[in-house]
């Protein structure tokens, strides 16, 4: 049988110092070749043409054309699974989410600040194996003005990033949610995109929801100031000790574990720093696990497109206490990793496709808790939509 060809990348980055770490990095990965390196795009953009490689890292500060209109050009002309790695500046965030919707697949922060490189060096090993995987989806369309709010929003979205055509949201539900209900999401590669794509569609007045996206620092609190400016409802970077209100949502920072506690009458969430999981922090197992038991059948909880196994764990311990848990479809996913894992433990009750986990989250989240039942929630084989 012959050998798997090895992922083929292709570094871009203006400073040869970062161009050296990277390929010393990746070279040293047996399933990864470094074919080549380039100091700005319109080097880049010939070294494409020549080495055809199948994922490319990508700066976005470079001499004479920056990487968000690199990104843009080559996805429209020659679509190629690109990871973007930049430095800690909230500017920097910004453009990072920008080029997430233009198609790349990942975003890293570069070496400096929390990260030296040689804690990067896992994360971008994984990140080249799940672009290499990934489906590249068609960029979301975006304009100048913000979405309209559902009548029934207390919150008005406001910013400058929003959906040129937002896509029709959902009615809102028509009796207060139970105080004990919760949305919880857990996504990595692809998962800002995907998540965006769901809440947009989410009206106001649900349970609160707590998310735990696999991004950096700063890139976390631009990612959630993007989402306020799109959803009918708050959303917010989580702080320690933060209220988690029906009505709205808060995104785990980067490089900090997200928990919630129930303090019988609402949520709270607590941030810590302890080990990363799956070489993450913030990891989504960490979420799920620390949803008190007794609270889990109250719970909807759903994990998204992304790389590696994180997730799965929890939410088969959220569903064998009564949670109605679920994860998104192969078609629809940018990696099809995490959902996989969590459909193939018994974790996901269901599997749906990315445009219809918005309407099943409101449906589940709308209708009353199930009563405690003796017994393992997860003996009846789980259903397919």
């Amino acid at each position: 049988m012959a050998a798997t060809r090895p992922i083929r990348v292709l570094v871009i980055d203006d400073s040869a110092v970062v161009r050296r770490a990277v390929s010393e990095t990746l070279a040293a990965e047996p399933d990864i070749e470094v074919v080549g390196s380039a100091g700005d795009p319109f080097i880049a953009k010939d070294k494409i043409k020549q080495l055809s490689p199948d994922v490319l890292t990508l700066d976005l500060e470079m001499p004479r054309m920056d990487g968000i209109t690199f990104l843009g050009i080559l996805m429209r002309e020659r679509p190629t699974p690109t990871i973007v790695m930049s430095s800690l500046t909230q500017e920097n965030s910004r453009h990072a989410l920008e080029a997430l919707r233009l198609g790349a697949v990942e975003v890293l922060a570069k070496p400096g600040g929390p990260y030296s490189f040689g804690e990067l060096g896992p994360r971008l090993v994984l990140a080249v194996r799940a672009a290499a995987r990934a489906r590249l989806h068609r960029p979301a369309p975006a304009s100048p003005g913000p979405p309209a709010a559902s009548a029934r929003a207390p919150h008005t979205p406001t910013g400058p990033v929003a959906d040129a055509h937002p896509p029709s949201r959902l009615p809102s539900p028509s009796a207060a949610p139970d105080p004990r209900r919760i949305i919880l999401l857990g996504a990595s590669t692809g998962g800002t995109e995907a998540l965006r794509e769901v809440l947009v569609r989410l009206p106001a007045g649900l349970p609160p929801i707590a998310i735990v996206q696999h991004i950096p620092p700063h890139f976390s609190r631009a990612f959630a100031e993007r989402l306020n400016s799109l959803c009918a409802f708050p959303v917010h970077e989580a702080e320690n000790g933060h209220a988690l209100r029906p009505g709205t949502a808060l995104v785990a920072p980067g490089n900090f574990h997200l928990l919630v506690r129930w303090g019988g009458a609402g949520y709270r969430v607590e941030l810590n720093s302890g080990p990363q999981v799956w070489h993450q922090r913030p990891a989504v197992d960490i979420l799920f696990k620390s949803l008190p038991e007794a609270n889990a059948r109250h719970a909807v909880a759903g994990v998204l497109t992304g790389m590696g196994k994180d997730g799965a764990e929890g939410l088969l311990r959220l569903r064998r206490a009564g949670a109605a848990t679920f994860a998104q479809d192969e078609a629809s996913s940018v990696v099809y990793g995490m959902p996989r894992e969590a459909w193939e433990n018994g974790a996901a009750a269901r599997q749906i496709s990315l445009d219809h986990i918005a309407e099943h989250i409101v449906r589940l989240a709308s209708a009353p808790s199930p009563a405690p039942a003796p017994g393992d929630p997860t003996a009846h084989a789980p259903d397919r939509p």
